[in-house]
């Protein structure tokens, strides 16, 4: 049961996470912006 409710939050977190990542890409006002968030996600490690 303990292990059921660790991967449910697990899998809320990564979806949170996910959501995240994709509202700041899509806050880009062009293409060139675009491109230098997506360097910086993965340049970064997926932190914002």
């Amino acid at each position: 049961m303990f292990a059921y409710f660790l991967e449910k939050l697990s899998t809320w977190f990564e979806t949170a996470e996910r959501r995240r990542r994709e509202t700041y890409l899509a806050s880009s006002t062009d293409i060139v912006q675009l491109e230098k968030r997506i360097r910086s996600l993965e340049s970064n490690g997926y932190s914002l």
